[in-house]
């Protein structure tokens, strides 16, 4: 028997009479405040061409590796999933792929991918009926036919999932033709660009130095000098502010930073240069850059967020094959206290400074990430990022760090998604999520409901603006 989606209205909220209530009374404040989304990966093209999606497999399934990585998980192959390696037939009917999806859906059950789902068929798409094997095809035809519409077009989406501003992720060799043609276009959404360098700071990226090569021809400037690499680096910055970007994203293996001297500065950068390095030269080098981008960041006012932690692409085998972002990232244990102090030594304290740090180590919240952002004015915390953005992660986030850092020390929520659909989702679990945790500080009676009303509109909204200078 088919079920219905379940999607219920007070979804996350205590099973306690007094807290669940009080949890409801706030969420009306804030379910219908715009979304902020300052962080993520969706497609600036979507936005620029404002074409229709193609089908149900090509939007919700490939892009996304949350679901890549359980549908892997279970024997799934990528060719399966629509992934050609060159080497075998990968299946390309996106029907076929979504009768895959289809059948193993039940194996989401208990996880934030379900809940976003759940909301995307039921909300997005008006489906009643939980997806299984049986309605695959009639669930597959029913969204592929919506996204042909143009109420369902990229645009006429972002409008009405009501996005304030929306910012992509790109590398400073990108040239932003996307975000160039939004802003020509005359459309009033607010798509914005994100500064992402690691293709230019990581000596053991691939392609690194070739990367170089096409930064230094973009900029026009010699990259021969550590001093030249740095004003190459400083003009793309420029050009993405110019474009629209208010943050800069470093997703380092992890937060340590470095504080050298000038002379020993330009005997790593030549080392690098050589060709001839260690992995140790390569993590001073990514340590380094990593300080000399907050120096940068003084001068032009982008802020700085730091996401480590994540040994990325773990599956070598499949990123020899696929490529990045096919699910094969795993957290990492991570330390901050000390990888942090050269550079919050140097400018934790700076007035024009502003660092926001993410991790996937929720052992740190309250030994080191809270009082780190209890202290230094220039700290904030991200959200619950990536594997802990889920209900139980947030809330477990909440719990660490509230009594030690605040509520007006974090930024907020952010989705940092590709999946462009569950925007809205993530949004309201991350609001049902605060309200849960503020209505229990209110029924234990250490802060009024008038209070938490106050303080749930800042992590609903008014936070994330004023961190992302938005």
């Amino acid at each position: 028997m088919i079920q219905s989606i379940n999607l219920h209205e007070d979804r996350l909220f205590s099973s306690d009479v007094t807290q669940r209530a009080i949890a409801k009374r706030l969420y009306k404040t804030v379910k219908d405040l715009p979304i902020v989304s300052p962080h993520g990966h969706t497609d600036p093209e979507w936005f620029a061409e404002n074409r229709c999606f193609s089908n149900a497999s090509d939007l919700l399934i490939k892009p996304d590796h949350y679901l890549l990585r359980m549908l892997f998980s279970q024997g799934i192959t990528m060719a399966e999933l629509g992934f050609d390696d060159g080497c075998n037939n990968a299946e390309q009917d996106p029907l076929k792929i979504w009768r895959v999806f289809a059948k193993h859906y039940y194996q989401f059950q208990g996880t934030p991918t379900r809940l976003w789902l759940d909301y995307v068929f039921k909300i997005v798409f008006d489906l009643e009926e939980e997806l299984c094997c049986e309605n695959a095809d009639a669930y597959f035809w029913h969204i592929t036919r919506c996204l042909q519409t143009d109420e369902f077009r990229p645009r006429e989406l972002f409008e009405k999932f009501n996005i304030e501003v929306i910012a992509t992720t790109e590398s400073p060799l990108d040239d932003l033709r996307h975000h160039a043609k939004i802003a020509e276009s005359g459309w009033k959404g607010k798509v914005i660009t994100a500064f992402r360098p690691d293709n230019v700071v990581d000596p053991e990226y691939e392609g690194f130095e070739q990367n170089l090569t096409t930064l230094s021809n973009i900029t026009k400037v010699n990259i021969d000098s550590f001093s030249g690499y740095l004003d190459s680096l400083k003009s793309r910055r420029l050009f993405f502010k110019k474009m629209g970007a208010t943050s800069t994203d470093h997703g380092h293996l992890t937060a340590r930073t470095l504080d050298l001297d000038s002379q020993s500065k330009e005997a790593l950068y030549q080392k690098i240069r050589s060709q001839k390095f260690s992995s140790a030269d390569a993590d001073d080098f990514r340590a380094q850059m990593l300080t000399e981008m907050a120096s940068m960041s003084i001068e032009d006012g982008l802020v700085m967020q730091i996401h480590p932690g994540v040994y990325r692409n773990h599956n070598e085998l499949l990123f020899q094959r696929y490529g990045r972002d096919k699910g094969a990232d795993i957290p990492l244990v991570s330390e901050y206290v000390e990888n942090l102090r050269p550079l919050l030594n140097r400018y934790g304290c700076h007035p024009d400074f502003s660092l926001i740090i993410f991790t996937l180590d929720e052992t740190c919240y309250a030994r080191e990430l809270a009082p780190l952002a209890g202290h230094y004015p220039a700290l904030k915390l991200g959200p619950a990022w990536w594997f802990n953005d889920s209900p139980e992660g947030m809330a477990r986030f909440r719990k660490q760090t509230t009594e030690t850092a605040g509520f007006y020390n974090s930024v907020g929520f952010n989705d940092d998604t590709r999946a462009f659909l569950s925007i809205p989702a993530r949004h309201d679990v991350a609001r049902r999520v605060d309200c849960a945790y503020l209505a229990e500080l209110v029924a234990d009676h250490r802060i009024t409901e008038v209070q938490a009303e106050s303080i749930l509109f800042e992590l609903s909204y008014n936070l994330v603006k004023k961190a992302y200078l938005l």
